[in-house]
């Protein structure tokens, strides 16, 4: 079918049950922000295959509900779907549930699959609409009703880690999370985020693309640890390990039955980080804490070993990034390179080195206006070829098993115009100030933002997207709960820490320009005014100066530029052939 008929499809199946309005949330049961085939019902309905959204249907109207990041994608790719382009004002608010307050008539009924939307989100839907006379019913998949040949879940080994990696074992972890309720006065707590299990019990697998995790859920009491995962999918050694660290192993599919006889005083769960079903099967003797889950904030925190080992891979991956760019320099005039081509030959580099498992996420190759799209994802339809002219932005990283990387460089093709240079002098200003910030322990995200964006902002230039967002170790290269983006979010920047730094500036029909880095936070000193912190950046990869306007930097921006370059240089060139090493040494020369 096309996407005209599965529009079609969706609405008869939406007037046999008297469904006025039918919610797509961008998700899984887990809140995934990248989701196995199954689940990708959004780019199924409509063509959109951007990683954040929701899709909106009545029977005259059918939008898309998503962020400036996904503007000129959405756009091209619901083109002629049915489906139209509705931008959100702030990313990830529900404002498609305001819109269907003002178009729907009272009686009228709204219906989405709660086993995809988050409980927080079904909440923000019932809370404004059911005091406009409008019903709200969670248990409907119109989807599944329609969608043949439907991808079936994967059935792909898992694997765990030892402690030599982790740096700390799962029995500690439980224990953590043990504390943390008995600190909250709750019995239990149920775990759906897949990078959270996958944390608490130093497992890891295959399920999703770029993410290494597997499809599972977890309870844990002061009683018991129970894991929900396709029990095929675990070797006898994986079982043992487990069990020894009293792991309780259930099948996958009995998660839901397992809480729907619950027989404790309360339970924990996130409303962001739970499907809205999970939520519904709770039995109401239960009382429920809504409250982020335990995990999300102790694996946010790297340990000593964790952070040894990122240390190391972002060598590897330093080496990796090196090799590329040289090797693009030296072929692109054979006219050859494209946006794909120069992807899959990134991912070669990165395959070479140790541990090497996977992309940590979909390479961003994006020449001249494709540069402008902040999450740009090549087709062989827009596929460009590669001209000695231009800017390159290239946005990519890697899972290891010693760690997770992602990193953002635009260099220069040739024939550049001043407009370039000075907007990509200004976003490396803000990749600098915000590296070399010093602030208050306590600090939250939003100031940090506040601070990245300061040399755009006093020439009037700004960017749509967030300053940084967490990573993982070996896991998603998303991961929370702390942010730096403009939103009063309540989370401090805490020792330990791993964020992105990446600002960005984009002319659309242009060019784009991100310069990202991964920093560590790290405890800076001590005064009468209290504890400091600051950042120690990790990632190892040459910054290009030939598109620095040097009259736009302070001397404070040259000496970090120049001392982070001769570090990158430092690092890597031991480990560089001599042709190599002479190459890096041209492009990390002090300005």
């Amino acid at each position: 079918m096309s996407h005209r008929e599965r529009l079609s499809a969706i609405r008869k199946a939406m007037q046999l049950q008297s469904i006025d309005a039918y919610i797509i949330p961008s998700s899984d049961p887990h809140i995934s922000e990248y989701l196995p085939e199954r689940y990708k019902c959004i780019a199924w309905a409509s063509g959109f295959t951007g990683s954040a959204g929701t899709l909106v249907i009545t029977q005259d109207f059918a939008g898309l509900w998503t962020d400036s990041r996904y503007f000129v994608q959405a756009k091209a790719q619901l083109a002629a779907t049915g489906f139209e382009l509705v931008p959100l004002k702030v990313q990830g608010a529900a404002e498609y549930a305001n819109w269907l307050g003002e178009k729907l008539d009272i009686g009228s009924k709204v219906a989405f699959d709660g086993h995809i939307a988050s409980l927080s989100v079904a909440q923000t839907v019932k809370d404004t609409l059911d005091p406009l006379g409008i019903e709200v019913d969670g248990h409907v998949d119109v989807l599944g009703q329609i969608w043949t040949n439907r991808p079936e879940l994967p059935k792909v080994k898992a694997f765990l880690l030892e402690e030599a990696i982790t740096g700390q074992s799962t029995a500690s972890k439980i224990a953590a999370v043990r504390a943390a309720l008995k600190k909250n006065r709750v019995d239990g707590h149920f775990i759906s985020t897949l990078d959270d299990v996958a944390w608490l019990l130093n497992i890891r697998g295959q399920d999703v693309p770029c993410n290494p995790v597997v499809l599972s859920f977890a309870y844990v009491s002061k009683e018991e640890a129970v894991l929900f995962i396709d029990l095929s999918k675990l070797d006898q050694a994986a079982v043992q390990t487990l069990q020894a660290a009293g792991v309780q192993l259930k099948g996958y599919e009995e998660a839901f039955d397992f809480v729907m006889d619950l027989a404790i005083g309360s339970i924990l769960i996130d409303p962001k980080r739970t499907c809205f079903a999970v939520y519904d099967h709770i039995p109401n003797t239960v009382s429920i804490v809504e409250d982020i889950n335990p995990s999300t904030s102790l694996k946010a925190i790297k340990n000593e070993v964790e952070i040894a080992h990122i240390r190391e891979t972002m060598v590897n991956d330093g080496l990796a990034m090196t090799k590329f760019f040289k090797w693009l320099e030296d072929n692109l005039s054979t006219g050859e390179m494209s946006e794909l081509s120069i992807a899959a030959k990134l991912r070669g580099f990165r395959e070479e080195q140790p541990g090497f498992v996977d992309v940590s996420f979909t390479t961003i190759a994006g020449y001249l206006d494709h540069g402008a799209l902040p999450h740009y994802s090549a087709t062989p339809e827009s596929n460009y070829s590669l001209r000695p002219e231009g800017l390159l932005l290239v946005d990519s990283g890697g899972q290891y098993r010693t760690g997770t990387t992602d990193i953002t460089r635009v260099i220069s093709l040739g024939q550049i115009t001043q407009e370039q240079k000075e907007d990509y002098t200004l976003v490396l200003k803000g990749t600098i100030e915000g590296s070399q910030a010093i602030y208050p322990k306590g600090t939250r995200g939003y100031q940090i933002d506040a601070i990245t964006r300061r040399p755009l902002w006093a020439t009037l230039r700004n960017y749509g997207h967030g300053t940084g967002h967490g990573v993982g170790f070996f896991l998603n290269v998303h991961e929370g709960p702390h942010v730096f983006n403009a939103s009063n979010i309540d989370i401090a920047i805490e020792e330990g820490m791993i964020t992105s730094i990446e600002p960005g500036l984009y002319r659309e029909g242009k060019h784009g320009i991100r310069i990202e880095n991964l920093v560590l936070s790290r405890k800076q000193g001590s005064s009468v005014f209290g504890d400091f912190m600051a950042f120690e950046t990790l990632t190892i990869c040459y910054i290009a100066t030939d598109l620095v306007e040097k009259d736009l930097l302070d001397q404070t921006h040259i000496d970090w530029l120049n001392g982070y370059n001769q570090w990158v240089y430092d690092q890597l060139s031991p480990r560089l052939n001599e042709e190599e090493r002479n190459w890096l040494w041209d492009k990390t020369k002090a300005i």
